[in-house]
Parts: C-alpha cells; structure tokens; sequence
C-alpha cells in the first residue's frame, strides 16, 4: 500500500500519513477507464481498417468508368480500322479502275488516230501521177484496216462504258464508307488511330512479341481477308449500316476485278489486232529508198561534229582574245604596277651599266602578234566550219526532199505509230475512202 502511518516501532519518532486512500483510488480508477478506451479505439481502428472504403475509392470508381469507356473505344477502333482498310480498299480499286478506264481511253483514242491516219494517208496517196492511180493492194489495205479499226472502236466504247457505271458505283460506296467512318469516330477523339499501335498493343496483350514494322509493296486489302476479322467485333459496336457497307463494298470490289480483268483482255487484244493490220499496211509500202535515209543520217552526224568543231574554236576564239588582253596588260597606264612597268627601280639601277638591255618589251611585242595572227586563223577556221556546216544542211535538206510520194507516206505513218500527236477539231469522214471491189458504200466513219 502506499499509505503512510507512524512508526510504533520503539526508539522512532511517530509519522503522519500524507496521501488519502480515497485520492489514490480515483486516480487509479481513471487510469483503467482510459486503458479500456484506448482498447476500445484500437479495436475500432482495426475495424475501421477492414470496413471503412478506401481512401482513393473515387480513383477506382473513374479507373472501372474509364475501362469500360476505353473497352468500347477500342473495339469501336476496331471496327474504325476495318472500316478504314474497306473505304482504302475501295479508293485502291476506284484507283485502279480509274487506270484502267484511262488504258481504255488511251487505247480508243489510238483507234480513233489510226482511222484519222487511214484516211489522210489515203489522201495523200491521191497526189500521184494519173497513171499510178489506179487501185492496188496498197488501197485495199487500206480499206480493210478503217474496216478493222472501226469494229474495235466500238467495242472499245462498249466496254468503257461498263467502267464508268462501274465507277460510280464504287463512288457511291466509298461515300458511304466514308459516312459511317465519321458517325463510328465521333466517340473515338481521345485514342489513337494507328492501325500499327494497335496490333502492337494487341500482340502485347496477348504476350507474344512485338515484331518490327517491315516495308512492302502497298496493295488493297482482299475483301476475304478483310471478312474474317469482324468476328471479334462486339454486336453493339458493329452496326447494321457498317455491316451493309462492308458487304456492298465487297460485292463491287469482286465485280470491278472481273471487270479489269475484262478491260485488260480487250487492250491486249486490240493492241495486238491494231499491230497487225498497221504492219501490214506497212509491208504494202516497202522497198523504199533505205540509202538516203543512211545518207541523211550519217550528213546529220557529220554536221553535228561540225557544230562542235565550231563550238570549240569560237570558246578557244575567246580564250585567245584573254589571252592577248593579258599580254598587252592595262589600258591606262596609270593601272600598271611597280612590278610591270619597264623602268621599274632594279632595272634602272641595272641599266646603270652599258650594254644591259633588256629583251622584255620585245617579247610581250611578238607575244601579242602572235595571238593576233593565231586569232586570225581561228577566225578563218570557224567560218570555214561554218560553210561546212551550211553545205551539210543543205545537202540534208536536199536528201529530205528526194523522197517520193509513198515514202512520204511510209515516213508518215511510222512517225505517228506512237499515237503522240493531236487529232484535228474536226476529224475527216470515212466515205471519201477509196472504195473496194464490193459494196464499199456503207463504211462507217470516224
């Protein structure tokens, strides 16, 4: 006890108690009522710990939120990318078409040219004699090939006709790619649009590597690849619309292949047709004058040479003229150093003593008449060259004219083989054409 009393031992002095009994107890007591309240605290605390939410419970409730935001972005990114390997497969194939259409054009514009030649080789033909006039194989060759021409031509017309319908039909899939493009987007501004980072984060997520991107040949997707990636496209991402479209887009997709197919068959056999029956007017025109034309090309070799030649001498010309500008030194005599001038300070001090001339003036005197005598001759030979020059384009001139009358039109119709030239406003009509020995009346025209 902590009670104090007096000492009733014998020999000690007695004491007085100094602390009460009841004092000490109420301190006691409030001690074990705050030991009970801490346990109390502390076994709230541990249940606080286990039942009370967390802290960042409005971090987790946005992080869920945004997920699931991001689930449907992604998979309507998905479908963006499908539908964007469509809308590109479709501007690849209106591409592609549309060079075709342009072959098919160029082809019928060639056809067309070659019925134009027809006839103006037929018209110059008439320019001969009156005794050389009357009809040979020649003009039926003729005849035959405007014949010829004109039945490809409308084959041609026929078929780019199917390729503009074609086109506009693929137009009017790619408008409405294009439509639903923008109406799946419009929930998908704040995610990337990559289709290479999202295979990347696909390969990541399913824990495979990562391979770099390799370069190839751009080409269109194939509407079967194309259909066996909208498995994993959730119902509510894949709409009707986007489903009708992808399905369009692969019916006029398969249909322009045939169709370019078919275009590509009709050039081929059109080109190879129009090379034949043009060879074979040709063939009508041999044995022509191969000699002067030999003769023309070796004169145009020789007179290209012959400019050079003249080329050369007027640059060295010039050279000489620097050359004696350098020797005769300055205008003014004001303009010549110390060093150039002939009485400069050690000539005169070596000209102190007799016989201490100096050859100098000399020199730079003959120098400077040599040039001049040089540049006369260079003179000489340049309008020499360019006499000569003017005799070979005569003589070329002349080689140009010796041809006769079908070789002017043999000349005409290999200048124009490449089709490289413009058609007239006006194109000439067929029934002027010399007529063959059956109904050649009926002949349609260009």
């Amino acid at each position: 006890t902590c009670s104090l009393g007096y000492d009733s031992s014998p020999g000690r002095r007695e004491k007085m108690s100094v602390v009460s009994d009841k004092w000490k107890e109420t301190s006691i007591h409030e001690i074990g009522l705050s030991q009970n309240v801490i346990a109390l605290a502390e076994n709230g605390l541990a249940v606080g710990r286990r039942a009370d939410p967390l802290p960042f419970l409005r971090d987790v409730c946005v992080k869920e939120s945004n997920d699931r935001i991001h689930a449907y972005v992604r998979a309507t990114r998905n479908l963006l990318l499908k539908l964007r390997k469509w809308f590109i497969a479709t501007n690849e194939e209106i591409k592609s078409l549309n060079r075709s259409k342009e072959a098919l054009e160029k082809a019928l514009e060639h056809e067309r040219k070659d019925i134009d030649l027809n006839y103006e080789c037929t018209h110059l033909r008439e320019q001969r004699t009156a005794k050389e006039k009357e009809p040979d194989g020649v003009d039926e060759l003729l005849s035959k090939e405007v014949v010829r021409m004109s039945s490809l031509k409308r084959l041609l017309e026929s078929q780019l006709r199917r390729v503009q319908q074609q086109l506009q039909a693929l137009g009017m899939t790619r408008a409405r790619l294009a439509a639903v493009i923008q109406e799946r987007s419009r929930v998908a501004d704040l995610i990337c649009h990559s289709l290479a980072s999202s295979v990347r984060s696909a390969s990541v997520i399913r824990g495979g590597p990562v391979a770099p991107p390799r370069k190839k040949a751009h080409s269109a997707p194939t509407p079967f690849a194309l259909k066996a990636e909208n498995h994993d496209i959730p119902e509510g991402v894949m709409t009707p619309e986007a489903s009708q479209v992808m399905a369009m887009a692969t019916e006029n997709i398969a249909k322009s292949e045939a169709i370019r197919k078919e275009v590509v068959s009709t050039i081929s056999r059109a080109e190879v047709t129009q090379g034949s029956v043009h060879n074979a007017v040709n063939q009508g025109f041999s044995q022509k004058i191969s000699m002067t034309l030999t003769l023309q090309q070796h004169l145009q070799v020789s007179n290209g040479e012959t400019n050079l030649a003249g080329h050369k001498c007027q640059r060295y010309y010039g050279l000489q003229e620097k050359a004696q500008g350098y020797a005769m030194g300055p205008v003014a005599s004001s303009d010549l150093t110390t060093r150039e001038r002939l009485d400069r300070p050690v000539v005169k001090i070596y000209q102190r003593h007799p016989g201490t001339d100096l050859p100098e003036a000399l020199h730079v005197i003959d120098a400077t008449g040599t040039y001049v005598d040089s540049m006369q001759q260079t003179m000489k030979n340049l309008q020499l060259l360019k006499l000569a020059g003017s005799r070979l384009r005569d003589d070329i001139a002349h080689k140009k004219i010796a041809a006769g009358v079908d070789k002017g039109v043999l000349q005409l119709r290999r200048r124009k083989a490449n089709h490289r030239w413009v058609m007239d406003s006006q194109p000439h009509k067929i029934t002027s054409l010399p007529k063959s020995s059956g109904d050649r009346g009926n002949e349609g025209g260009v």
